[in-house]
């Protein structure tokens, strides 16, 4: 399961290792960076995951950016709560690939009233199962 770490909305995806796919799962609502918990202890129980990976906002340089920080902290938080392992993933140019699926699915360009956040968490999801062997 992945998460699209925002201050308002927090992506999820789900997927399968041994097929290697991913799919959005929800947009969860967040205020700082905070979600109901409740809201994710019932994806949580309801997927079963293995791993929680979460994307690391990094500059295009590889540095930290200011998310970068928040995002580790809620991975911290989901650890402690779920007792999962929890891993941060490099999730630069996901919001673009994001954008360019929702583009192929007809949605123009309006990510203010219809948001990508689970999307790019199902990039995030990809790109990770991409990795593993």
């Amino acid at each position: 399961m992945a998460f699209d770490f925002g201050l308002r909305h927090i992506g999820v995806a789900v997927g399968n290792c041994t097929l290697k796919t991913s799919q959005p799962e929800a947009i969860l609502k967040a205020r700082d960076g905070v979600p109901i918990w409740d809201e994710v202890a019932k994806i949580i129980d309801e997927w079963r995951p293995d791993i929680l990976l979460v994307g690391l906002p990094l500059n295009m340089d590889g540095s930290a950016s200011d998310m970068s920080e928040r995002a580790e902290r809620f991975a911290r938080r989901l650890s402690g709560r779920f007792q999962l392992p929890v891993a941060l993933v490099d999730e630069r140019l996901s919001s673009r690939e994001a954008k360019a699926r929702a583009a192929l699915q007809g949605h123009r360009g309006d990510y203010a009233r219809v948001p990508i956040d689970d999307e790019a968490a199902a990039v995030i999801l990809s790109d990770w199962l991409a990795q593993q062997p």
